[in-house]
C-alpha cells in the first residue's frame, strides 16, 4: 500500500493505522479506545503537526452537514468540509463568510485549527468567526464549547492538540461580490515605500513579489465600494490572467480582469476545480507587526540574493487582530510574510534560518502548519497566553493522548 503523504509529499505519516469514522459516535469510540490519537485533514500543512505513532483519523467520510441560520447569519458545519464545499451552499442563502484563504481545498476544522488566513487589513484568520466548536476529548467525551466560555479562545487555533474537532458554528455576514484584478511589474520601491496604502487599498489584497524588481498586486475589490487605483505604483493593470509564479498558467487561477463575480469564487487565489498546483513545493510563513512591515521588507529585501535559488514566490498579505491564544495575530493586526519554495528541504532550511534570523527583533511569529525551525523558547515568548494554552492542554489531555513530536516540542509542559 502507498504510504500516505501530506499534499507536499514532504512529509510521511507514520501512523499505525488510517482510520475514516463514518460518525460522531465512531470518533468517540476510537479516541476512548486507543492509546495516541491524531487528526488529518486536506494534508495541506508541511510539518510534522499531523503525525502521531498511533492512530490516525480523517473526518472526510463523517456525515456532511451545512446547517445554515438565516435568522441568526450562522452556519453549523462538519469538520470535514472544504471551503469548496461550503462556499456555494452558503451562497444559496445570501450569506458569506467575511474572508477565505488562498485555496479553497482545505477543510474548516483544519484552517481554524492552524489559524489559516486571507487577506485584508480589516479581516482577521478565519478561526476568529468561530462560535461554538464541538471536541472530542482524551477520554471520548463530546464537548462544545461556546464563545463565552472561559476555554473558547484557547480551544480554536488549537493545533489538534485538545482533541478531535468534529462540527464548528461559523458566523457569516451577508452574500457579497468581488472584481480581481491585477497589477504587475511593480517597481520595488514603489512597493516598499507604499505598502501601506496598497494593503489598505481594498477588501483583499496581496503582494506577490521576488523580493527582486519587478512585483504583482492582486486588488480583490467588493462591489459597491470605491474601486481603488493603483496606477500611482508604476504597475501595469494585466489585460490577461496572470499566475502568481512566473512561467506557470493562470488557467486554476480564480477569474481576474475585474470579472464581478461571488465572494466565494474570488476570495481564494485559485479556483476549486484545479490543483492549485502539482504540490511540488514546500512553504513558510511569518508574521510580524503591522507597524513592522517596513523594517521587515528591507530586511528580507537585503536576502534576496540568498533567497533566490530556492524561492518560487513571496505573498505579502494583512491581517486583523484576533483573540484566539495561539493565533499569529493574537492582539496584534499583522502583515504575513509567506515563501513559497522549491521541494528540496535541505537546500531550503539555512534558507528559513536565515529569514527566522533577519525578523527576530521585529517577533515574527511563524504559521503553525508551514515549515519554520524557530526554538521553542523563543516562539513561545511571543505568545502571552501560551502557560495558559499549555494548562488547557494538561487538563483536556491529561495523559497526552493528542500529542505528538511536533507539539511535544513546541508546546511546553504547563
Amino acid at each position: 500500500m502507498k504510504p500516505l503523504t501530506n499534499w507536499a509529499g514532504n512529509i510521511t505519516f507514520s501512523a499505525a493505522r488510517v482510520h475514516h469514522p463514518t460518525s460522531v459516535a465512531d470518533v468517540q469510540a476510537l479516541v476512548a479506545g486507543h492509546r495516541r490519537i491524531g487528526v488529518l485533514g486536506t494534508g495541506h500543512s508541511f510539518n510534522t503537526g499531523a503525525d502521531t505513532t498511533g492512530q490516525l483519523l480523517r473526518l472526510d467520510r463523517l456525515p456532511g452537514l451545512v446547517d445554515v441560520d438565516t435568522a441568526r447569519r450562522t452556519v453549523r458545519v462538519s469538520a470535514g468540509t472544504t471551503f469548496a464545499e461550503l462556499g456555494p451552499r452558503l451562497h444559496e442563502h445570501d450569506l458569506a463568510l467575511p474572508n477565505l484563504g488562498s485555496l479553497p481545498h482545505i477543510s474548516v476544522a483544519g484552517a481554524c485549527t492552524t489559524a489559516t488566513h486571507g487577506s485584508g487589513n480589516a479581516n482577521p484568520v478565519i478561526a476568529a468567526g468561530v462560535r461554538t466548536l464541538d471536541l472530542v476529548t482524551a477520554g471520548g467525551d463530546l464537548i462544545t464549547l461556546e464563545r463565552t466560555s472561559a476555554d473558547f479562545a484557547g480551544a480554536v487555533v488549537s493545533l489538534g492538540a485538545l482533541g478531535v474537532v468534529t462540527a464548528l458554528t461559523l458566523d457569516l455576514v451577508p452574500a457579497f461580490d468581488v472584481q480581481q484584478y491585477v497589477y504587475t511589474d511593480v517597481p520595488w520601491q514603489a512597493l516598499a515605500d507604499g505598502c501601506p496604502d496598497i494593503s489598505a487599498s481594498a477588501y483583499s489584497v496581496s503582494v506577490f513579489t521576488d523580493w527582486r524588481e519587478h512585483s504583482q498586486i492582486w486588488v480583490k475589490h467588493r462591489m459597491g465600494t470605491e474601486a481603488p487605483d493603483l496606477s500611482w505604483t508604476g504597475g501595469l493593470l494585466a489585460d490577461e490572467p496572470v499566475h502568481p509564479v512566473a512561467g506557470h498558467s493562470a488557467a486554476n487561477c480564480a477569474p481576474q480582469l475585474a470579472l464581478p463575480g461571488p465572494w466565494h469564487l474570488r476570495l481564494p487565489h485559485f479556483r476549486a476545480e484545479f490543483a492549485p498546483s502539482t504540490g511540488d513545493e514546500l512553504q513558510s510563513e511569518y508574521f510580524v507587526r503591522r507597524e513592522h512591515t517596513g523594517r521587515a521588507l528591507a530586511a528580507l529585501r537585503a536576502l534576496r540574493h540568498t533567497m533566490a535559488p530556492v524561492l518560487q514566490v513571496s505573498e505579502i498579505r494583512t491581517a486583523a487582530a484576533d483573540e484566539s491564544w495561539l493565533s499569529p495575530a493574537w492582539q496584534r493586526p499583522c502583515t504575513a510574510l509567506h515563501f513559497t519554495w522549491v521541494r528540496d528541504p535541505g537546500a531550503v532550511a539555512p534558507v528559513v534560518a536565515r529569514i527566522e534570523e533577519a525578523l527576530a527583533p521585529l517577533d515574527a511569529r511563524p504559521h503553525w502548519g508551514k515549515v519554520f525551525s524557530t526554538p521553542p523558547g523563543v516562539l513561545a515568548a511571543t505568545y502571552g497566553r501560551m502557560e495558559d494554552f499549555c494548562a488547557l492542554r494538561k487538563r483536556l489531555d491529561p495523559m497526552g493522548k493528542f500529542s505528538n513530536e511536533f507539539t511535544d516540542r513546541h508546546l511546553p509542559e504547563a
